[in-house]
């Protein structure tokens, strides 16, 4: 196992067991990571959880934990509150716990972003020992070119240092925004992101897929997941496109790019729990076992 990928330095010798296992589990015994997105409750407030196209299922937040259980994915991303809330009846279920998290409603135009922690690495730590749930992981987002971005940045770094001295995965999630950032897509900017991420010692790092005109954004992308060096690049999903295309697209990041997953919330949760977890499988199915899209689509059309 441990010839399959890189263990960090900052694993203690007593913690490198639970660090294979937790990234065994966390990537389904691959080296690729399917992260079920469910911590927009805060990040977008109940926009992306009611509103036309998007299932009365979702508007309960116990809809994510039942997609989460019912579906195979490597981890469900959310904040310790609602894992605290729903996690004794999903108890098989592996989580990864958000440390930090801000709404959508002060815009930079009134201040640059900034997202300090809720919760720490030992609280976390904590609450995995007295509730004997599934915690994997850690995560945190980082607001790059924000005027706060160096407190982020040091939150950041404290959490993937203490995560590994727990043995625990770490996801950053890196989003160039400000108002210094003029292009928050561009492949260089987000290419700068991804090695942030490598210098924070970070295992994955979530950022969004880049956009350059007159540029295929699966080409460009190649720029990210390179400057990562050993940290893993994870896509966001975005918005809910048609299910063929988001697979299609996700297939181009994994096998083009160089990905190594990604980071999937409403084009999974706004839908109905049944069509629901058979999108999620037709995504891990693409991310951990390398299906053909028209393979995942067959997964997600039931056919």
């Amino acid at each position: 196992m441990e010839d399959r990928f890189n263990i960090p330095a900052d694993v203690p010798n007593d913690q490198i067991n639970e660090y294979i296992n937790n990234y065994d589990d966390i990537t389904l015994g691959s080296d690729r990571l399917m992260l079920f997105a469910g911590d927009q409750k805060i990040e977008h407030l109940n926009k992306d959880f009611h509103g036309d196209g998007i299932s009365e299922d979702d508007g309960d937040p116990e809809h994510l934990f039942r997609i989460a259980d019912t579906a195979e994915v490597g981890v469900f991303a959310t904040q310790m509150g609602l894992i605290a809330a729903y996690g004794g009846d999903y108890p098989e279920v592996p989580y990864l716990v958000k440390l930090n998290s801000k709404t959508n409603l002060v815009k930079t135009a009134q201040r640059d972003p900034v997202s300090l922690q809720m919760v720490d690495v030992e609280q976390v730590v904590a609450f995995k020992r007295r509730s004997g749930l599934n915690i994997l992981g850690v995560g945190y987002t980082i607001y790059l070119g924000s005027e706060f971005e160096h407190q982020m940045i040091r939150e950041a770094a404290q959490a993937v240092f203490k995560a590994h001295q727990h043995g625990l995965i770490t996801v950053l999630w890196i989003y160039p925004r400000g108002q210094a950032v003029k292009d928050e897509k561009h492949p260089d900017v987000i290419a700068g992101a991804t090695g942030v991420a490598a210098t924070l010692g970070a295992d994955f790092v979530k950022v969004n897929y880049p956009k350059l005109e007159g540029k295929e954004s699966r080409d460009i992308f190649k720029q990210a997941t390179r400057a990562a060096g050993r940290t893993k690049v994870l896509c966001a999903g975005g918005s809910s496109i048609a299910p063929k295309a988001f697979l299609q697209m996700l297939h181009d990041q994994i096998f083009i790019s160089g990905a190594a997953g990604n980071a999937t919330g409403r084009n999974i949760h706004q839908k109905p729990l049944d069509e629901a977890v058979r999108m999620a499988n037709a995504v891990t199915a693409i991310t951990v076992y390398g299906k053909s899209v028209e393979e995942a689509f067959a997964i997600y059309t039931g056919k």
